[in-house]
């Protein structure tokens, strides 16, 4: 961007923003220019705006559409695909100052939030009124809502409580010129015109700036009572998975993690799993009835071949095995410098032939991987640990990881389940959606930015 240029956006910024909401100094924008994803691409904001209302929001858009200038949204940037990654000379629009729960309603069972409110921050407010957002991702200490609707994003819970999308009833957006655009409703039900809310939830800010939301809740369920199995084999663990899905019991969370990652998690946490291990269960029931539900469960991981079965003697026990779960990713991260984070999600009768293929291309590779995923869904996490400093290593970890996509679409599955696609799956997506679903996509987001003007370089 020349001189000029930035004088005029700097100055047409500032006609509608409060100076401490415009950040220009470049070492300090330089500090938002990615997320949490390794090997995305990323250029050098021109500025960083800050906004905390709706006008302000708009006169950004406003302004950027007068000068032809891209527009960055972002979150907490917890991000794993580059999907906030800065264009160069763009602006970075970043909506953790607006962090306001506008309403909390017992009645209607929804909350009305603003994009910047933390998942966890809005989980405990709406748990103090008896109430439950169950969305969770492991980020959920961080994350924002407004980021996880950008990514569609799931968590450990989405077994039985389903994803960020079957939680949005409404949406308030911000259109690229800048008009307020308002989606859905707050009713129980609504089938007026097209489900323009749903189209919004996963774009990643591609369409608009989503501005407000009002999400859906549920009553608050009993605490969760959990149990470990400990198997021979991820193929076993597998089978557990399966055995239980078909027998139709509901557990709240139903995760698996492989021996690599239980000695990653222990090395970092202490947490005293069991390091014999091939792979460890965790299931957690919420029902009235958990431990008979457990049991249930034990026995069919028996059946599936588990060495150990222990329960968790109380909720406190319960929730150090969720916090071991969640420790998986910054566990891993520890062994080696760097690291790349699949997302492959397959039917759940595939599962233990992704987990086996997996492996068998790290083993090709000759590299250090581990594997946490939320097992009931048939969503993986495949972690290739590598350093980035051994230029051929890391070429092994970058083929690694398209060879992990390329095998969750031979079984039937999808390259995200939760994470987006960003920078990092751009080229996967349009083999996963075909040439027709490419042309179609791209219509709508000229349809919504006709000047391509939000997040560009994204998705497409």
């Amino acid at each position: 961007m020349d001189d000029d240029l930035s004088a005029r956006l700097r100055a047409s910024l500032l006609e509608g923003l409060p100076a401490e909401a415009l950040l220009t100094d470049p070492q300090v924008t330089a500090s938002y220019a990615t997320d949490m994803a390794s090997f995305c691409a990323a250029g050098t904001p021109a500025v960083v705006v800050l906004p905390r209302t709706v006008e302000q929001v708009q006169h950004v858009m406003r302004t950027a559409t007068a000068l032809r200038i891209p527009v960055v949204p972002q979150g907490a940037r917890t991000g794993l695909s580059g999907g906030a990654n800065a264009s160069d000379g763009c602006i970075v629009l970043s909506l953790v100052k607006m962090d306001r729960i506008i309403e909390i309603s017992a009645v209607d069972r929804i909350a009305v939030v603003e994009p910047g409110v933390v998942n966890a921050v809005l989980s405990r407010a709406v748990a103090e009124q008896g109430l439950s957002y169950p969305p969770d991702p492991s980020s959920w200490e961080q994350c924002t809502i407004g980021g996880n609707i950008g990514t569609a994003s799931g968590g450990l819970c989405c077994v039985k409580y389903g994803v960020t999308a079957e939680y949005v009833l409404g949406l308030d957006v911000v259109l690229a010129d800048g008009r307020l655009l308002r989606t859905g409703r707050r009713t129980a039900k609504g089938v007026a015109g097209y489900d323009l809310t749903r189209l919004f939830v996963g774009s990643e800010g591609s369409l608009g700036i989503v501005v407000q939301a009002v999400l859906a809740l549920k009553p608050a369920p009993p605490r969760q009572l959990a149990l470990a199995a400990e198997f021979p084999s991820v193929a076993a663990a597998c089978e557990a998975v399966c055995a239980v899905m078909e027998a139709g019991l509901t557990p709240s969370l139903l995760e698996l993690m492989d021996r690599t990652t239980v000695h990653a998690v222990n090395a970092l946490g202490k947490m005293g799993l069991p390091e014999a291990t091939e792979a460890l269960l965790l299931a957690a029931f919420d029902t009235p009835h958990a431990p008979e539900d457990l049991a249930a469960v034990g026995e069919l991981c028996t059946a599936a071949g588990a060495t150990a079965v222990v329960p968790a003697e109380d909720q406190a026990e319960s929730e150090l095995l969720l916090q071991a779960r969640r420790m998986a990713f910054p566990a891993l991260e520890a062994l080696r410098p760097a690291t790349m984070i699949d997302d492959v999600c397959v039917p759940r009768s595939r599962l233990g032939e992704m987990l086996d293929g997996t492996a068998a291309i790290a083993r090709a590779q000759g590299l250090l991987l581990g594997v946490c995923a939320h097992a009931g869904d048939g969503n993986t996490h495949p972690i290739v640990c590598f350093d980035p400093a051994d230029e051929d290593e890391t070429r092994r970890a970058r083929e690694s990881f398209g060879e992990i996509m390329g095998l969750g679409l031979s079984l039937g599955g999808t390259i995200t389940g939760e994470h987006g696609v960003g920078v990092l799956k751009k080229e996967w997506l349009a083999r996963e959606l075909g040439p027709v679903g490419l042309e179609m996509q791209r219509a709508v987001k000229h349809a919504f930015d006709p000047l391509g003007l939000l997040n560009p370089g994204k998705l497409f």
